[in-house]
């Protein structure tokens, strides 16, 4: 059961990675002074790779989770 908690850890990192990217291309565009329309359209764009990244990262924590009560 441990490369299943090692996976986890990958995945959950993996995911990480992704929130803070959505976080830092946001913060972009809000200092990028765009008109609200256009800001809107940016952050749309940017949201479903923070939700795929929180995604993964909660089957990562999962994946951790039942490594260890498992192992």
């Amino acid at each position: 059961m441990e490369i299943v908690v090692w996976i986890g850890a990958a995945l959950s990192v993996i995911g990480l990675c992704g929130i803070v990217y959505s976080i830092v291309a946001v913060t972009r565009a809000k200092r990028a002074k765009l008109p609200d329309e256009e800001l809107r359209a940016r952050i749309s764009k940017i949201l479903p790779i923070n939700l795929i990244a929180l995604f993964i990262s909660m089957i990562g924590l999962m994946a951790v989770i039942i490594g260890v009560m498992l192992g």
